[in-house]
């Protein structure tokens, strides 16, 4: 099973998000016989079998085995993936594209999409897959944004003059910085 299935096809996506198929997916996370999915979604096994054979026609589920109960063959199935993404190139661009500079949200949407498509092409299977990634919270007053903005452009460009020869390994860098939504209680 994979950590993450990528999807990038209107198929797939119309296949999965159906809330019947998502629980059936969620009780594939391990390998189950329709039968038995069935039974802890309180369905019937055909129902169920309708669902099955929609996820496995858009490749989202994959059939692992087959055993015999009473005579009869039933297949064994499980999920391809514990995580869905899907890409936005499903639904596409809406709009007119505006001129974005790097400081624009349109800019960091266009980013995260990259990056979102990098990471869903990497080869899992690789017994060592070097990456990092880092996350945290900082606070700027207003006065100071454009001196940490510039600071941070100033130690990336570093970064990337320092490492960005020809040999080596390549990494893709990619760092945001956005407003961070305040909590409330509710």
């Amino acid at each position: 099973m994979r950590d993450v299935l990528y999807l990038e096809q209107i198929e797939q996506a119309e296949a999965l998000l159906k809330p019947q198929r998502i629980e059936v997916l969620r009780q594939l996370a391990e390998p189950k016989s329709c039968t038995e999915v069935a039974a802890a979604l309180d369905q019937t096994p055909q129902r169920v079998y309708y669902h099955v054979k929609r996820l496995v026609e858009a490749g989202l589920v994959t059939r692992v085995d087959e055993r015999r109960v009473r005579g009869i063959s039933e297949g064994v199935y499980q999920a391809g993936a514990r995580s869905y993404w899907l890409s936005p190139a499903l639904v596409g661009r809406l709009g007119l594209r505006r001129a974005q500079d790097e400081l624009s949200l349109g800019y960091l949407l266009d980013l995260v999409e990259r990056v979102q498509a990098d990471i869903a092409g990497l080869d899992r299977t690789r017994p060592e897959l070097p990456s990092l990634g880092v996350s945290g919270e900082i606070r700027v007053r207003p006065d100071q944004r454009q001196r940490f903005f510039d600071e941070l452009r100033t130690t990336l460009q570093d970064l990337f003059s320092r490492y960005g020869g020809a040999e080596g390994d390549a990494f893709r860098l990619a760092v945001a910085c956005y407003p961070k939504e305040e909590e409330t209680d509710e």
